[in-house]
């Protein structure tokens, strides 16, 4: 009887150790859920959290089938966006003493002339056809009249933000938004329309150049690791399933045309 007693006695001790035991055990993964520094693991800081990624490999083929390669997700929150996540604007990022925004003017007219003293860089008149509207616009840079020729970020940085580009480091992202993959110049009150919308909300009126839009956009989405919303998708796949064989465009240089020393 005794004996017995002593048993039950025992198992009693055994199971306040274990209580014991068990709280410290609690207490320590408490411990380690609200510090990693207690357990001796380094938390993550925003820092770490923020991918330095170079653009991705170039997408091929046809924009219908790259498209399938793009990741779906939902749109993220827009907290954190400025226009000076993505550098400063018209940046000249590739050396040559002539920003962007000029290279991609002289790209995309005709019959352009350049101020004096710039070496082919500042333009000041040019024929414009543009692909959004199928109109042609007569550019003549001065008060009033400039922004009658806009140049389009094809992504819209505030999209590209909320649906990828805040993992970016910030020299991909300045490449982001000066790459002339992802730049035409265009009519600037449609360009206004279209603020930073993406192909659910936004597609060019002249329904002749949408698929070229579209597949520029999947071109840009793929070069910087973007992804679309499930509606984006839909609606680039239903513009792309008007033109299947449509295919990705290809990055390209930009430079300004016969740019002489004396000019």
């Amino acid at each position: 009887m005794g004996g017995r007693v002593s048993g039950v006695g025992g198992l009693a001790r055994a199971g306040r150790r274990s209580a014991v035991a068990g709280g410290r055990l609690t207490g320590l993964v408490l411990m380690c859920s609200i510090s990693f520094v207690a357990c001796g693991v380094v938390a993550p800081t925003a820092e770490a959290a923020t991918l330095t990624v170079g653009p991705a490999e170039p997408a091929h083929g046809t924009a219908r089938t790259a498209l399938d390669g793009l990741p779906v997700k939902g749109r993220a929150p827009k907290t954190g966006y400025s226009r000076d996540q993505f550098g400063p604007a018209w940046s000249d990022i590739d050396r040559d003493g002539c920003d962007q925004r000029n290279q991609v003017m002289a790209r995309d007219m005709t019959d352009e002339t350049f101020k004096p003293g710039t070496r082919n860089c500042v333009v000041l008149t040019g024929r414009l056809d543009d692909p959004y509207t199928n109109t042609v616009i007569q550019f003549v840079r001065g008060e009033g009249t400039s922004d009658d020729v806009q140049i389009d970020h094809v992504v819209a940085l505030s999209d590209a933000w909320q649906k990828g580009a805040q993992q970016l480091d910030e020299a991909t992202r300045k490449q982001l938004a000066n790459d002339p993959l992802n730049l035409l110049a265009v009519d600037g009150p449609t360009n206004i329309r279209k603020s930073d919308s993406d192909a659910a909300t936004w597609l060019p009126p002249n329904k002749a150049y949408r698929c070229r839009y579209v597949a520029r956009q999947v071109a840009v989405k793929t070069r910087y690791r973007l992804w679309v919303t499930s509606a984006e998708r839909d609606a680039i796949a239903k513009v792309l399933s008007q033109c299947p064989g449509e295919p990705v465009p290809e990055p390209e240089p930009v430079a300004p045309r016969d740019r002489g020393p004396g000019r």
